[in-house]
């Protein structure tokens, strides 16, 4: 999947770190712990590009009103998913998938000695992201992945009388319907983003 502008997929080169469940826990017993997904599974992480470009990922798993009141039980039994007294087992048909990318310092917080490098166009146009299922270890590529949605925005700097005089950044985001039938809640959606010569850049998983 290619990203050369806001009407088709952009593919980021990212160094992601896969992150706990974007949701609320509850210990109840030491041997007992409960997840709620309201709002479905929010996903964040870093990025980098090879030439020095740094950015952040943010996302988010969605479908309607599925993740509604749904919560992760695990105990010593094992793990189950309930929506009420409801065990769900499986993923609706189709998933909402979206995420934002926007470039920032790689050290945050520390002052840059050297002149920093922004994300452009055509950086991402390069770039590649690729789908899987992953259940243990085992990844299976997603297909029929298709886009809803991009856009690409100037970001506004905060000292906007010196707009003309500072680089020009932007922020892409994008609205991906994922095929989901009969995939078990157990599995994880994971996000692999590559450079142009195939090398991995990064991977971020979205689980419950």
């Amino acid at each position: 999947m290619f990203f050369p502008g806001p009407k088709s997929l952009v593919c980021a080169c990212l160094v992601l770190a896969c992150l706990a469940p974007g949701a609320s826990t509850s210990r109840s017993k030491r041997d007992k712990s409960v997840w709620n997904y309201d709002g479905g599974i929010i996903f964040a992480t870093d990025g980098s590009l090879p030439n020095g470009v740094c950015f952040r990922v943010n996302g988010e798993v969605n479908a309607g009103e599925f993740f509604n009141n749904l919560k992760r039980i695990d105990n010593e039994h094992g793990t189950v998913f309930r929506r009420g007294t409801e065990t769900v087992t499986h993923f609706p048909g189709e998933l909402a998938l979206s995420f934002d990318i926007h470039d920032q310092p790689c050290a945050p917080g520390l002052r840059e000695i050297e002149t920093r490098t922004y994300l452009t166009r055509e950086m991402m146009s390069t770039l590649r992201l690729t789908f899987y299922w992953k259940r243990g270890v085992d990844l299976r590529p997603v297909k029929s992945v298709s886009e809803i949605r991009s856009t690409v925005e100037p970001i506004v700097p905060y000292a906007a009388n010196l707009t003309s005089e500072l680089p020009k950044r932007f922020a892409w985001s994008y609205q991906l319907a994922v095929p989901s039938k009969d995939i078990p809640l157990t599995d994880s959606l994971v996000l692999v983003f590559r450079t142009a010569d195939g090398r991995i850049a990064a991977r971020v998983a979205a689980r419950l």
